[in-house]
């Protein structure tokens, strides 16, 4: 018996349709699709959402995700079919959240869906990237280089992330420790050395005045300025998980001196990685910098990646659509243009890759070995302008003594 099923599909003249496809399941759909020259994204059945009872479900955890997919390289080296080596790992598996999306993988795939369409179905669980690279190993038959190829990817993108995160925290705790000092010496050690200054009389120096004043308005003020610190970061935060206040954040940290830079090459290694992941799969062009724009972390930089595919599908080179949006560096659209000239894309952009990755490491030590010096003399300047504040008067006091 026929059913209908909805598929979302790219033809060869670069144009992306949704069209009804009437078949027994969605496997003979897709078949009948491709026997059309079109490219299936998505297919499902007609009325039922494949995404909407998946989409709350939680993320996946990465670490959990990864042995997975290193188990199923494993098995489907052994020849195993897809379907016996997801029942495999799903006796085994550990993560509940796992458990529940490999059990409704299983049951699609048992129904007629492919992979791939069994993966889409779970909706933002797992990354889309991963969806089209098993898209285009279907399609090619090399299911498993296509996993190692994304496995590498992704392990490559994991530390790269790491390894920001893990230089920047340094600097953080450095500045939280400061403030947090500054903030006793100015609420509490201050207040107590003006009473003590008070008892003496004298004319003090203005560098004390200046710092008793400041500190006089924090004590009285604390809890208004906190409250207004609360109310900003509670609605500020609010307002940076809206469309309008990432994309403001994300454009905002390119502009950040030496952090800027590392952020911008971070953003076109994702890029260039997930493109090459996916040409080296076997998927089309322009679906293939649809899904590598969804792939960046910064949200500005793939909202202008976004606005290149029109363009590309309407014929004109990547090379110059990329650079037409500012971000992308001189090497890069180079590269991208060697790449399109000779035929070699692909490797091209494994080499931008592999050449930023390099870069960002020598950046971040250079943005260390600068901003760990400037915090500490800014830090300290403050400090030291306080404790002088202090000691000013009582060496004053001591000299009035003597005298």
């Amino acid at each position: 018996m026929s059913r209908e099923f909805r598929a979302r599909i790219g033809w060869p003249d670069g144009s992306i349709a949704e069209e009804g496809v009437l078949a027994p399941d969605a496997g003979a759909a897709r078949r009948e699709i491709e026997r059309r020259g079109g490219y299936v994204f998505e297919i499902h059945r007609k009325g039922l959402s494949l995404t909407s009872k998946s989409s709350r479900r939680p993320r996946v955890k990465m670490r959990d995700f990864l042995i997975f997919n290193q188990e199923m390289i494993a098995l489907l080296k052994a020849g195993l079919p897809v379907v016996h080596s997801v029942e495999i790992l799903l006796e085994r598996q550990e993560s509940q959240t796992l458990r529940r999306v490999l059990t409704d993988v299983k049951e699609r795939i048992t129904a007629g869906s492919s992979l791939s369409e069994a993966f889409v179905a779970q909706g933002d669980v797992f990354p889309r990237l991963y969806a089209t690279s098993l898209q285009a190993g279907e399609k090619s038959g090399e299911i498993e280089s296509v996993l190692r190829r994304f496995l590498k990817y992704q392990k490559i993108l994991i530390a790269l992330s790491r390894k920001v995160l893990s230089t920047l925290i340094y600097p953080a705790i450095l500045i939280t420790l400061s403030i947090v000092l500054i903030g006793i010496l100015m609420v509490v050690v201050i207040p107590r050395f003006q009473a003590f200054f008070a008892d003496f009389g004298g004319r003090l120096p203005l560098l004390t005045i200046v710092v008793i004043d400041i500190a006089g308005f924090l004590r009285d003020k604390i809890v208004p300025i906190l409250a207004g610190l609360a109310a900003v970061f509670f609605f500020g935060s609010r307002w940076l998980k809206t469309s309008a206040g990432r994309l403001w954040r994300d454009g905002a940290l390119l502009k950040v001196p030496f952090v800027g830079g590392v952020l911008t090459r971070f953003a076109i290694t994702q890029f260039t990685r997930s493109l090459s992941t996916l040409l080296g799969g076997g998927t089309p062009l322009v679906p293939s910098l649809e899904n590598a724009a969804d792939a960046i972390g910064n949200g500005h930089v793939s909202q202008r990646v976004r606005e290149v595919v029109p363009r590309v599908r309407e014929g004109g080179e990547l090379w110059r659509a990329l650079e037409d949006t500012g971000i992308f560096t001189s090497l890069t659209v180079e590269m991208i243009k060697v790449g399109e000239t000779s035929g070699a894309l692909e490797e091209m952009l494994s080499s931008v890759s592999d050449f930023y990755d390099e870069e960002i490491d020598m950046l971040l030590a250079r943005v260390i070995s600068f901003v760990e010096p400037v915090i500490l003399v800014i830090m300290g300047g403050v400090i030291v302008t306080i404790l002088l504040s202090v000691y000013l008067p009582i060496f004053s006091i001591m000299s009035q003594i003597k005298g």
